[in-house]
């Protein structure tokens, strides 16, 4: 059974990669992939949309999910209106444009119901001493208030999230999954979610 659980927030469905990726014309594999019937996995979708953040919250929650071949993925993603979902999970065109059609400044109970309801099924799924680790903001209450009322002291972040931007904390993440080195986590409930911006990384090669 896993022993931790992996929580990614999800990409921004709003701006010009998301366009270009629901533009009717585009001719690129994963534009017309979402289009067919299969459609693409959620995970490979926020990937592109994201780029370099979404990625390294991926690769890194892949990589130390602590699985074996027979086990249920304990990698959930946020999403707007169907609560948390697989990364496998596929999405069609239809589907992204639901998500984008949320707001997550006014939606409240439409965002938060089906949120909660998977973080319970999530937390049944897990050994009880298993933590919950979420990648994403920390520094505001849209994915920490619900999810805490699930999980409390057990909902985690990487305190080296601490003071960086999006890119940063996409970068930190792939090379820690690179070097088979897990950063170290802290209760969100207790934690400083606010601090100095920490040097810059150097770049990847």
């Amino acid at each position: 059974m896993a022993t931790k659980a992996f929580i990614l927030s999800p990409a921004r469905l709003d701006g010009r990669r998301a366009k270009t990726l629901l533009n009717p014309g585009a001719q690129f594999p994963l534009a017309v992939q979402l289009r067919r019937r299969e459609g693409a996995t959620l995970g490979e979708v926020f990937a592109f949309l994201s780029g370099l953040y979404f990625r390294g919250k991926l690769t890194y929650a892949l990589t130390f999910a602590g699985l074996d071949s027979d086990e249920p993925n304990p990698v959930r993603v946020i999403t707007t209106s169907r609560g948390l979902l697989p990364p496998q999970y596929r999405v069609r065109v239809k589907d992204l444009e639901e998500f984008a059609a949320v707001d997550l400044s006014v939606a409240r109970a439409a965002f938060e119901t089906p949120l909660i309801r998977d973080a319970k099924q999530l937390k049944r799924s897990l050994p009880q001493d298993a933590a919950v680790v979420l990648l994403g903001s920390i520094a505001t209450s849209k994915y920490v208030d619900p999810l805490t009322k699930v999980f409390g002291e057990r909902l985690a972040f990487p305190r080296e999230f601490v003071g960086r931007g999006d890119m940063s904390r996409g970068g930190l993440l792939l090379r820690q999954a690179r070097a088979g080195t897990e950063l170290e986590y802290t209760p969100i409930m207790s934690a400083v979610r606010h601090g100095a911006r920490p040097p810059k990384l150097t770049p990847l090669r």
